[in-house]
């Protein structure tokens, strides 16, 4: 590691130093001339990562931190062109730009393949945080033709406010802090406010807090010339910048108050007594409800302030509601979840660093609604009952020993980034001097203080924390009452917006509208762009995986086995195995065992069985080869005690999801403990009648709370269309279960032999051996016996041909194979937005010759700042829209998230698409470029680790059938790849995506857009029909579908 410079100009070196339990070191410098901080995360890895973070408080609902977090995008002083920033970008071997707007901060983020794009970037990034152009033509809400609603943060905000995260968590802000706080407000901006908010009131605050002062630069990954490369761009092409703007007051100005610390917001009292409140939230299931109970915790610094101690009391918090509900033996779980009634399926302990002391939610979710008004009362005397009758110290110091095992694994993987929300955090809190950012890095530390605790501090910091202190608990109920109100009032509000308008007014709006898009539409000059160095592959260092593939004695002439060191230890351990196994050796402390199996001869009558298979799988008694009977809680702790981590699920990320995957990593010494689990969880497994009808109540309570998300009811709509029943991942899918989850748990209680019979079938299935493929990966080098400790626990398997792996394409139904005309529309009433898949056919197979071309083609239109941003995201129509390939299926989809206005959007994408190739939309060779570019870095990305490396190179031979380093390979056919290459698959394959003829859609939307978007399809030759997904609680006792995540997976986007 390169040694920190003291002084570099401008700035000085205020913290130095290197992590004693990895390769990391850390500098922070400040300009002693204009305030702005760098921090510098130095390790070895391909990627490099920029925060560049501004602490913003607001005490309002207007939404202005994040409102300005997007019209930073819309050009700068220095480079007055919207998207400029991610037309570079995509130049500098990037994917794009990215940003989120937190309580108390707005982060700005970049990452690159490599160094080069990075420095380039970074003082134009600069420019557009500091001095962005904030015009009232870039401002993003606005009226639309037909007298709606749209913008990009209206459109995302919509999708938002009335979920009941959102609803539950706004009101528990407003109850935990005081009226003077800012913590009380929705950063995001609630859509009435947002509907008043002006661009002057945005500028006023991007004075207050966009200032050099107030921003920090923190960076990770490695550097040529170490730290000093990232100073010499800050001090030569930042800092004059700052200067001439005249920031160059120092790092504390006169009257300058630091956000949140310095502020009104600091005063957080103590809870004065405790308070309950309902929020009710829109769904028309009104079977299961939510909870968040809150307490406050310490001070966030505690850790420094007590010298004694150099871990956070809060960070003990976390490792005591780790032994409360880390998994299906802790004692919280035990007694709430995993019971044949479950009264909740979750329970979730949570910290928010916040000023003066930290908050500690508690989220508890699919509580039944029974259960709600008291359930507060019932999880503080558990807490009392844990107190008294003391910790299991043996519990505890597994949970201790797993995490620390868990945070070494990550170290290895995403290495000093690791760090990074750390580095976010005592820029917002911690000591002006750095003095504190060391002591918050100390993570080893405080395993090895709290491993000495005994019992009694453990119980004291409960009963100090969760057992004496008031509380604020609100209670989320759901309301169909409200579901249809929030309808009726929409369309009550859009109706009077247009009469108030009139026809005058909306022409005016639609005018003002027109006006701005074509002001930020001007084309970026070529000659600013192609002053952007496009970065040189050859300046990646990818990292090096040497494979061993050995499909199994007798199933072929046995390949001579390479002369590499790993060739040369399996050749020395044993005979070849009866079974395909493929070992990928990298450097690392860890090994990881993934069995792949097919489920192509499952019977169709047993494939929505799988979700219950999946869910019990590590939950259940087991008997071990050994003998020994195991309870199903002896089989998690112990799993919990001896390994990594363990997952189960169908597929590799986003495809072979017709196959059963199963992992269990482990530190390399406990090779052979994984390899024993694998086979007495496969093999000896017990269905046990209690322990199934935990998981499948489990299941089935947390379905009403699943159905609520769009993009997950919209992933099984979809799935349900195109594919047949002979598909395990569609049968597995929210709306087939909703059906079929109440039946299996009323079967179990009345022919339990039955359902068992049917799981013990699966299990036959899944163990068929033509169809097991087993995959090791990690520091082979470093075992004893690679390959002949698999003969101790799996030498029964018999020696039969391996089947081929069975792929997306053979399980597609009638309309998947020919898509043509066919619409679905579905209501849910839990939305205020639209989710949409439409879907044509494209090209089959992992090797295409045309899928270099296709994979530029996509890129083009999905980059940031490329055609589908501008002319969807940009005009506000949808918070993102892209096109996707699956060449598993041979199916490619156009997909929109959080439309406020679908069919406006589809109408952009058909404009887009039939714009180029007519050539009145220009691809030009900049664009060509920049797509190339950006690939690049998601390649990287892909193998970015040593862990990732050995998994790709395993699917790409074992599942994909293509070379090891099929990756890299086709980097080089990406730069061959010519602009009439791209047009020609815009003709032949894009242009069918936007026309009935050659389509279906999918759209799961909000009742009151239903009509509309029907009305649409039909236009366009669709032939619709329409579904509502309408539970009755009387019906059903524990519902449909899940929250997936994906909304707060893009929360990010700018």
């Amino acid at each position: 590691m390169s040694t920190a410079p003291q002084v570099y100009g401008n700035f000085d070196l205020i913290q130095n130093f290197k992590l004693d339990f990895a390769d990391v070191v850390v500098s922070k410098y400040r300009s002693r001339v204009t305030g702005l901080s760098i921090v510098h995360i130095d390790y070895e890895a391909p990627i490099v990562n920029g925060y560049f973070v501004v602490p913003t408080e607001i005490f309002n609902d207007s939404g202005c931190p994040h409102t300005l977090e997007h019209l930073v995008f819309m050009g700068s002083e220095k480079y007055p062109y919207k998207g400029i920033i991610d037309h570079l970008a995509n130049r500098g071997f990037s994917n794009g730009t990215n940003a989120w707007t937190d309580t108390d901060h707005t982060a700005y983020t970049v990452s690159t393949a490599g160094e080069q794009g990075f420095l380039q970037l970074l003082p134009i990034y600069v420019d557009h945080i500091l001095y962005p152009t904030i015009t009232k033509a870039g401002f993003v809400h606005h009226i639309d033709g037909k007298g709606h609603d749209s913008g990009v943060v209206y459109s995302e905000m919509q999708g938002r406010e009335n979920t009941s995260g959102d609803l539950m968590a706004l009101r528990m802000q407003r109850l935990l802090d005081p009226p003077s706080s800012a913590y009380r407000s929705e950063t995001g901006g609630l859509m009435e406010a947002l509907r008043r908010l002006t661009v002057e009131q945005i500028r006023e605050y991007h004075k207050s807090y966009y200032v050099p002062h107030n921003l920090s630069l923190i960076v990770t990954g490695k550097l040529s010339s170490g730290t000093a490369s990232l100073l010499s761009v800050v001090q030569e092409q930042v800092e004059p910048s700052l200067i001439a703007h005249g920031h160059n007051r120092g790092p504390k100005p006169s009257g300058w108050k630091r956000p949140f610390v310095e502020t009104p917001s600091a005063i957080r009292p103590p809870i004065a007594a405790s308070i309950k409140e309902i929020v009710e939230f829109p769904e028309q299931d009104e079977s299961v409800g939510e909870l968040i109970i809150s307490f406050l915790g310490p001070a966030p610094n505690e850790f420094l302030e007590r010298k004694a101690r150099i871990f956070s009391l809060s960070d003990i918090l976390l490792y005591s509601s780790t032994y409360l509900t880390s998994s299906a033996a802790a004692p919280l779980n035990k007694e709430y979840v995993e019971i044949e009634s479950p009264l909740c399926t979750y329970i979730y302990f949570s910290e928010e660093t916040r000023a003066t002391r930290v908050s500690m939610p508690i989220y508890v979710g699919s509580v039944p609604t029974e259960n709600l008004d008291t359930f507060d009362q019932k999880l503080k005397a558990s807490f009392q009952r844990i107190v008294k009758e003391g910790i299991d110290m043996e519990r505890i110091a597994m949970v201790i020993n797993r995490d620390e095992r868990q945070l070494r694994s990550k170290l290895e993987s995403a290495k000093g980034d690791t760090f990074s929300g750390t580095v976010i955090t005592d820029h917002l809190y911690g000591a002006e001097d750095g003095s504190e950012l060391g002591a918050s890095m100390a993570e080893f530390d405080t395993y090895a203080a709290v491993k000495k605790w005994s019992s009694k501090q453990w119980t004291d910091l409960l009963q100090k924390y969760f057992i004496d202190p008031p509380s604020v608990v609100v209670i989320g109920r759901p309301s169909a009452a409200l579901a249809d109100k929030l309808e009726k009032d929409e369309k009550k509000r859009l109706a009077a917006q247009v009469k108030k308008l009139g026809p005058e007014g909306i022409k005016a709006t639609e005018k003002e509208l027109e006006e701005a898009k074509a002001e930020h539409d001007k084309p970026i000059p070529t000659e600013i762009l192609t002053q952007f160095r496009i970065p040189s592959v050859k300046s990646i260092s990818w990292i090096p995986v040497q494979s061993v593939q050995q499909k199994g004695k007798g199933r072929s002439a046995a390949p001579a086995l390479s002369s590499s060191d790993l060739g040369k230890i399996i050749a020395s351990d044993g005979d070849e195995l009866p079974f395909f196994v493929q070992y990928d050796h990298v450097e690392s402390d860890f090994v990881s065992i993934h069995a792949f199996f097919s489920l192509e001869k499952l019977p169709q009558r047993l494939r929505k069985h799988i979700s219950t298979y999946l869910s019990a799988f590590f939950a259940l008694p087991v008997k071990r080869q050994s003998g020994e009977r195991l309870s199903h809680e002896e089989v998690i702790n112990r799993l919990d005690d001896e390994t990594v981590s363990y997952e189960i699920g169908l597929g590799v990320g986003n495809s072979f999801a017709e196959m059963l995957h199963i992992t269990i990593k482990v530190e390399t010494v406990a090779y052979e403990t994984a390899i024993a689990w694998l086979k007495d969880l496969l093999y000896g497994s017990e269905f046990d009648k209690e322990r199934l009808a935990v998981t499948i109540a489990k299941i089935q309570q947390s379905l009403p709370e699943m159905k609520r998300d769009g993009s997950t009811v919209l992933s099984s709509l979809w799935a349900d269309l195109m594919f047949s029943e002979k598909s395990t991942s569609r049968a597995g899918g929210i709306l087939p279960q909703v059906d079929f989850v109440p039946k299996l748990a009323k079967e179990l209680q009345e022919s339990p032999e039955k359902v068992i019979a049917d799981l013990e079938e699966i299990r036959k299935h899944v163990t068929d051996p033509s169809g097991m493929r087993f995959s090791v990966t990690g520091n082979i080098l470093k075992l004893d016996h690679p390959r002949s400790t698999w003969t101790k626990y799996f030498q029964a398997i018999p020696v039969l041909p391996l089947s081929p792996v069975q792929f997306s394409s053979q399980v597609l139904g009638p309309i998947g194979v020919n898509p043509v005309k066919k619409a679905v529309v579905m209501s849910l009433p839990t939305i205020e937005s639209s989710y949409v898949t439409h879907t044509s056919k494209g090209i089959k197979g992992f090797d295409h010759p045309k899928y270099p071309a296709f994979r530029v083609a996509l890129e083009v239109l999905n980059a940031t700042e490329s055609y589908l941003w501008r002319y969807i995201r940009g005009s506000g129509l949808a918070y993102g829209a892209y096109v996707i390939l699956d060449v598993e299926s041979g199916l490619l989809s156009f997909s929109l998230y959080r439309s406020s206005n679908s069919m406006g959007a589809f109408k952009e994408a058909c404009t887009v698409i039939k714009g180029l190739t007519d050539g009145t939309v220009t691809l030009d060779d900049t664009t060509l470029d920049a797509a190339k570019s950006s690939i690049v870095y998601g390649v990287t990305k892909t193998v970015s680790t040593a862990g990732r490396a050995a998994d790709v190179s395993f699917t790409n031979q074992a599942l994909k059938g293509v070379p090891q380093n099929y990756q890299m390979e086709l980097l080089e056919k990406f730069q061959a790849v010519t602009k009439e290459d791209v047009l020609s698959v815009f003709r032949t394959y894009f242009l069918p995506l936007f026309e009935a003829k050659t389509s279906v859609a999918v759209v799961v939307t909000a009742p009151s857009k239903a009509d509309e978007i029907d009305a649409g399809l039909v236009g366009y030759g669709f032939e619709v029909e329409r579904r509502t997904l309408d539970i009755d609680p009387h019906e059903m006792e524990g519902s449909d579908e899940s929250d997936s995540g994906s909304e707060s997976d893009e929360s990010g986007l700018h």
